[in-house]
């Protein structure tokens, strides 16, 4: 019986060592990547400031100066640079611009993402669309729509993620690319960009303008959030 015993456990000898060896083999491999991908640092990208955005957007115009966040709202952003400021349509319309650029998200600082923060502020978020938009060179992309409100505050708000090349809606998408980037291009720099225009007693044509600012900001941003 014990002779019968040896020789199984015998038999099983070789694949045991064979998993460990393997197993082994993996676990060095893996660690030589992670120490090799943290040490290799990332590409340098060649960008304007976004306080050069252009005061000109096709028929909309900059309003005012550039607005900028208190000391503790940017400590929370962490944004590597930023711009939020009004631009005016010719028929008096207003709408509010914030693009957020970040040099590098390889160690967690990226976006707040407008599900997140607004409705913490405030904010009611109604009516998600996903739509299209085509810019005046012909690029199409697709963006996050929806109706917002706080108080007497009722926007249509438009925003997406640019950066590397790609413009998406699903933050989820643009964080698998992101990874994807970092890891082959050495590169995870990137850009929340968010439109908001009032309501006005007529939705169609907020989102309209909405979508026209939109377009024209999209074909401006490459010189400030690199391709």
């Amino acid at each position: 019986m014990k002779e019968i015993e040896s020789d199984i456990a015998n038999q099983k000898t070789p694949a045991t060592n064979s998993k460990y060896w393997l197993l082994l083999a993996v676990l060095l491999t893996g660690g030589i990547f992670i120490n090799w991908f943290e040490r290799r640092g990332e590409a340098e990208v060649v960008r304007k400031p976004l306080a050069q955005l252009p005061e000109i957007l096709g028929d909309w115009r900059q309003k005012g100066d550039e607005l900028r966040f208190g000391e503790a709202t940017e400590s929370v952003l962490r944004v590597s640079d930023y711009t939020q400021r009004y631009y005016a349509a010719p028929d008096g319309r207003i709408a509010n611009l914030y693009v957020g650029y970040y040099a590098s998200q390889r160690t967690g600082i990226t976006y707040h993402s407008p599900q997140n923060c607004l409705p913490g502020a405030g904010w009611v978020m109604r009516e998600p669309q996903i739509i299209e938009i085509k810019t005046p060179s012909g690029k199409t992309f697709t963006a996050n729509r929806y109706r917002i409100e706080n108080g007497t505050y009722d926007e249509i708000m438009i925003y997406w993620y640019q950066g590397r090349g790609r413009i998406e809606a699903s933050e989820y998408r643009d964080k698998i690319n992101t990874v994807w980037d970092s890891t082959f291009r050495r590169r995870s720099d990137g850009a929340m960009v968010r439109v908001m225009t009032s309501v006005g007693g007529d939705e169609q044509n907020a989102t309209k303008a909405a979508i026209d600012l939109s377009a024209r900001v999209a074909d401006n941003l490459g010189e400030f959030v690199p391709e």
